[in-house]
């Protein structure tokens, strides 16, 4: 997979990931070690599906982080990509304000 990949993530949670250089949040209330790996989406189409369901009713902050893949342990499961580790600070490309 050669492709980026995208993950909706609380301000708040990326911003401790800033400190200890990892990310392991799987999604909204679960990490990864409480769910096995951590939820991405293969496209902003999927990403804003998984915030209709999940993120809808959170006030707080939201980021897309776009995740490059190469090297990482990822797995297409239910048409969406799985980070099976959790994700290096350094692969994510790009930070942005989820609208």
């Amino acid at each position: 997979m050669d492709l980026m990949i995208h993950h909706l993530a609380l301000a708040t949670d990326w911003h401790t990931a800033q400190h200890t250089g990892e990310y392991r949040i799987s999604t909204l209330g679960r990490t990864l070690d409480q769910e096995g790996f951590i939820h991405c989406s293969r496209d902003l189409t999927q990403l804003r599906g998984v915030h209709t369901t999940f993120y809808r009713h959170v006030t707080e902050p939201l980021l897309i982080l776009d995740i490059d893949p190469t090297g990482l342990d990822i797995r297409t499961e239910n048409g969406y990509p799985h980070l099976y580790g959790p994700l290096p600070t350094s692969a994510v490309t790009a930070v942005h304000p989820y609208p």
